[in-house]
């Protein structure tokens, strides 16, 4: 078992991680009748996006010496209707310029580009995603 979901009220839950018992919070968002003070399911879904991708680049640097600590992620999730839905995922990748080898570079960004989130969700959500290398 992965994680268990215990329902609140007020269209408010809180997710425990089993092996950690970590918690978080969701709340509906207030565009969907709730309160907005917390992570909505569909904000953590374009979050885990984010995280994935950062995640599988930082296991691949380590792997060849190189450190992205300092690394940022910022995404901004689009809903659609008709059904509600998450329709676009836009991520800015922000890393350490490491390397001047494009061709790192490159392979760095197709590792982030096809972490397991980002082959996991249905291919109608587009998913924009941008990196930028500080110097």
């Amino acid at each position: 078992m992965t994680s268990e979901i215990l329902y609140l009220g007020n269209l408010r839950t809180e997710a425990i991680h089993v092996k950690s018992s970590n918690a978080l919070i969701t709340d509906a968002p207030t565009d969907n009748n709730g309160k907005g003070e917390a992570f909505s399911p569909t904000d953590l879904l374009a979050t885990s996006l984010a995280s994935c991708m950062v995640t599988v680049m930082g296991i691949e640097a380590e792997a060849c010496g190189y450190v992205l600590k300092g690394t940022k992620a910022t995404l901004t999730k689009t809903m659609g209707s008709g059904p509600r839905r998450v329709v676009k995922i836009e991520v800015d990748i922000i890393l350490p310029l490491y390397t001047k080898d494009e061709k790192e570079l490159k392979r760095l960004e197709r590792i982030g580009l096809n972490c397991p989130v980002a082959k996991s969700l249905h291919p109608d959500i587009l998913q924009e995603v941008s990196f930028k290398y500080l110097k």
